[in-house]
């Protein structure tokens, strides 16, 4: 038995000194052991340092390997630093910085991306989670753009649509444009109100520039701009926006984007403008309303038979592209700017403030409470509207300076109230 393991033994001589055994020689250095063999000797036959046998025999068989337990910066700082890897949305740098200035660790970007590494899926996984819920009728109606390309005529046309989507019944409404202005959102939303025949409580809308001017990742702070509060107030909505980087959130309108590209979009040609809205909108009504909905398992137009009377009514309103109020300086040539044209003032208003209101194609200008002027709405561009009454007294305007005895008096047409203006829209702005 002896001659057994010595030849055993025998086959691991040209291992190097402290190299790592394989677990058969180091059973077989036990079980020298166990026969009578010392250390010195086991270590001679494998060729090998004598307190690597020690250190076998010690634990009885292999020893496996053991990282050695060193200090760093982070030490008792992980609960600190998962809480602001998840906070900061996994971003390792914001992390460093705010250890130098929290904790007075300066440390490498790459050592902070190594430590928070292990959490790196579970915030993946976070991102991706969805919990579902629904809403009650006339309760929401989720927003949203997706652009694409479509052939009209000869053309291949990137088209950005606007798509809504009631959170309830999932009814659908569809607007096509060439870009993705303010003005666009106005109109998507106001169409789906029409379409719908009310205004729902909420609206949810993801984050876009031309109506959230900051949203705080952390506090969840939002700011949306004047605009945007003044057509909600109009409306009789309360706009909500969804948290930064979470889309999903707005789930049911984000799938609505991808079914109209895929669905109602996806390799057709239409040979105008007009026969691709004319499309969309038959699209809507034959085929995205009656549709078996995959998760209320019942079709968009049924279901919204017991929505429609939770929806705000319109009251009649005009649309709100027909209503802007704006304030306008008056320029030195006895005008106001707007968009791109400009429309005449009483020269005495010369470097005040004026409230330009724009109200069924109409130009109203209000200075101290008063109408001083009243224009129809030019809709060419860079263009000069004038009422020659407002240049009276002014040198030049009609040869020769008129007295002041013979400045005419506003008209008492442009001195009426605003209220008459009001009830063209049914109430107050």
């Amino acid at each position: 038995m002896t001659t057994e393991i010595s030849g055993h033994a025998a086959l691991s001589m040209t291992m190097q000194a402290d190299a790592m055994l394989q677990a058969e020689e180091v059973m077989a250095m036990v079980r020298l052991h166990s026969l009578g063999w010392g250390a010195k000797r086991i270590a001679q036959e494998f060729g090998c340092a004598r307190n690597t046998v020690r250190r076998y025999l010690r634990e009885g068989g292999v020893v496996g390997y053991r990282q050695p337990v060193r200090r760093t910066a982070f030490d008792g700082l992980d609960d600190w630093l998962r809480e602001r890897f998840f906070r900061h949305n996994g971003n390792a740098d914001v992390i460093r910085q705010e250890l130098a200035s929290e904790h007075g660790i300066e440390i490498g970007l790459r050592s902070v991306e190594l430590r928070v590494q292990r959490w790196r899926r579970e915030l993946k996984a976070q991102k991706r989670a969805t919990v579902r819920f629904e809403t009650a009728p006339g309760h929401q109606l989720q927003i949203d753009f997706g652009d694409t390309k479509v052939w009209i005529g000869d053309d291949r046309v990137r088209v950005h649509l606007f798509v809504g989507t009631l959170g309830y019944s999932r009814r659908l409404h569809i607007r096509p444009s060439l870009r993705e202005r303010q003005s666009d959102w106005f109109e998507g939303m106001e169409g789906a109100f029409l379409r719908f025949g009310g205004v729902p409580s909420e609206v949810l809308l993801d984050n876009p520039k031309a109506l959230v001017e900051h949203h705080d990742a952390v506090t969840r702070e939002v700011r949306f701009n004047a605009r945007l509060h003044a057509f909600a107030r109009y409306w009789g909505f309360t706009p909500r926006a969804c948290a930064p980087y979470r889309a999903r959130t707005k789930g049911k309108d984000e799938r609505g984007v991808g079914y109209v590209k895929k669905n109602a979009i996806a390799g057709r040609r239409f040979e105008s403008w007009a026969a691709f809205e004319a499309h969309l909108d038959r699209w809507t009504r034959e085929v995205a309303d009656q549709r078996e909905h995959g998760t209320t398992g019942v079709a968009p137009a049924v279901r919204f038979a017991e929505e429609a009377g939770a929806l705000r009514p319109l009251a009649g309103r005009a649309p709100f592209g027909q209503l802007r109020d704006l304030v306008r300086k008056v320029q030195a040539d006895c005008a106001i700017d707007l968009d791109t044209n400009s429309y005449s003032v009483p020269w005495r208003l010369i470097g005040e403030s004026v409230q330009v209101v724009v109200l069924a194609g109409r130009v109203i200008i209000r200075h101290a409470g008063q109408v001083v002027a009243d224009h129809p709405q030019c809709a060419a561009r860079r263009q000069r509207i004038v009422d020659r009454a407002h240049f009276v007294g002014v040198a030049g305007a009609e040869g020769l300076v008129r007295a002041d005895a013979t400045i005419e008096s506003p008209q008492p047409a442009l001195l009426r109230p605003l209220a008459e203006y009001e009830a063209v829209v049914g109430g107050g702005w």
